[in-house]
């Protein structure tokens, strides 16, 4: 099969955890032998997330008082891709992978005029209490929103139109290389008179991947996070764990914008266009998931 499988960030550094790079690369790590086999028997798109890390990385360049502005969100996209992509490359390489794989350094296509960069959801960064939050937003200008138990800082997340390198991935997986494509969603970029300009966002990874999916022909979209399946009724005594289910099914749930919202809704969308079969699980059960046997299997009315 043709698989994009969708890494989210979290999966990579957990909540709670120091962003340490040893840290992220024991995760890689642990992840890699699941990786390396999916690669080894099928053609492989590995798209990932970037939201602690671009976070930690914006914090770093605003407290940077040898800069005369911080790094624009776009540059700090294309840091991530380039330090996440090298550790996939080196993991899948080191669990036994031997076919080659790639990271593209992506520009993803957004609209100028998306309405979401007038209401920022996407979280990044690291989690806070709301007083230290709120500090650190007035300092930085930052918007704040809660995620879960905690609060986190909000930037802008439009939706994805292309991928400009999409062609060359094509051409890649056909040539049996694994693809690492639109890190952390990708660097958000717009159409002007003079060309393509970086903007100050973080496109979903969740939508890019459906998007890089069925623009590729892919027989199954998987997202891989810290949670093993998506739950009706989260956060409640009632919630229950979603296994095999359609469209409809999941139409009315209640989901966060900013994390499992846009999974399902990316799962819905590939399944819609496409008849094929979207997966959100567990890293660590990424096998399973692939095989059908884990996770939230979305299908086709």
């Amino acid at each position: 099969m043709r698989l994009v499988v969708a890494l989210g960030g979290n999966a990579l550094l957990r909540r709670g955890e120091k962003p340490d790079a040893a840290i992220q690369q024991e995760h890689v790590a642990e992840a890699a032998p699941a990786l390396a086999r999916i690669a080894r028997d099928h053609e492989l798109v590995l798209v990932h997330g970037n939201g602690p890390q671009v976070g930690m990385l914006a914090l770093e360049s605003a407290a940077d008082a040898n800069l005369s502005r911080p790094y624009p969100f776009s540059d700090l996209v294309a840091e991530t891709q380039g330090v996440i992509g090298y550790w996939l490359q080196q993991g899948l390489a080191n669990a036994g992978l031997a076919t080659p794989v790639v990271t593209l350094v992506t520009q993803t296509l957004v609209e100028a005029d998306d309405p979401a960069f007038d209401d920022p959801t996407k979280f990044v960064g690291s989690i806070y209490d709301e007083s230290r939050a709120r500090e650190l937003a007035e300092a930085g200008r930052w918007s704040v929103k809660r995620d879960g138990a905690g609060w986190r800082r909000v930037v802008a997340s439009p939706r994805p139109c292309g991928v400009v390198e999409i062609e060359i991935a094509r051409s890649l997986l056909e040539q049996g290389t694994t693809v690492v494509l639109g890190g952390g969603g990708g660097v958000p970029v717009v159409r002007t008179p003079r060309g393509l300009l970086g903007v100050e966002a973080v496109v979903d990874k969740d939508y890019v991947a459906a998007l890089v999916a069925e623009t590729l022909g892919a027989d199954l979209l998987v997202m891989l996070t810290d949670v093993s399946a998506v739950q009706e009724g989260f956060g409640t005594p009632q919630a229950r764990a979603l296994h095999r289910v359609s469209i409809a099914e999941l139409d009315g749930l209640d989901l966060p914008d900013g994390s499992m919202g846009p999974k399902v809704e990316a799962a819905c969308a590939f399944a819609t266009r496409t008849g094929g079969r979207a997966a959100i699980g567990s890293l660590s059960e990424a096998a399973e998931v692939v095989a059908g046997t884990a996770g939230t299997q979305v299908h086709a009315d």
